[in-house]
């Protein structure tokens, strides 16, 4: 069983993650900004806790997650000014991740997109430059860093069921991969820490059981 702290857990790819980790015997914690979110979380089986990630430090948020062993980020300006999206997608997803390594956390699990990098392509007078400007700067910031980070990119995301089986690796483009299969990676990479260390992952919905991607077997 492991402590495990979800930022960002109002979003939907959340609120599909916590009831899995639960069911899996974890102790789990989803923190939300608006305490109107607070009834929501709790009916995942998760416990509510409310910051604003956005306005909190370093040592605020190290507080939140200490005594966890897993940090999930999840969450996301979703959107809008490309000054929240930065101040949200980059600046506290890197605040999270030094307050992790402060709290004295282990794992880290970053919920990135799929062409995240600094070879992400999108032209600077994209609508969508800031957020992949922004999640790519949080990216490298976390490879940087002494956590076992892992890395999940997943393509364009839909509201279809879980089928349990993604597509990843070399020569894969992106698609569509369903919020619920993304929900299930987290779930296994939680599950199985020591084999999910320091990768990036990349995926679609496919026919390769989830597990199997995650623990190499």
């Amino acid at each position: 069983m492991s402590r495990v702290t979800i930022i960002g857990g109002h979003g939907k790819v959340a609120l599909l993650a916590a009831p899995l980790l639960v069911a899996d015997g974890h102790e789990v914690t989803s923190v939300v900004r608006n305490p109107d979110h607070v009834a929501d979380v709790e009916q995942t089986g998760a416990t509510a806790a409310v910051l604003d990630v956005e306005s909190s430090s370093a040592e605020q948020i190290a507080d939140l997650v200490r005594g966890s062993d897993v940090v999930v980020w999840s969450a996301g300006a979703g959107g809008g000014s490309p000054q929240r999206t930065y101040a949200v997608d980059r600046d506290a997803a890197i605040r999270s991740m030094d307050a992790a390594a402060k709290a004295g956390v282990g794992q880290y699990v970053m919920v990135s997109y799929f062409g995240a990098g600094p070879d992400h392509g999108t032209p600077e007078d994209s609508s969508f430059y800031a957020y992949a400007d922004a999640k790519s700067a949080a990216d490298e910031h976390l490879q940087g860093t002494d956590l076992a980070w892992t890395i999940l990119r997943p393509s364009g995301l839909t509201t279809e069921g879980a089928t349990g089986h993604i597509e990843t690796g070399e020569g894969v483009a992106a698609g569509h991969v369903s919020r619920d299969n993304v929900a299930h990676v987290i779930r296994s990479v939680v599950e199985h820490p020591d084999a999910a260390v320091r990768r990036v992952i990349a995926f679609n919905d496919g026919t390769q059981p989830i597990d199997e991607v995650v623990t190499g077997g």
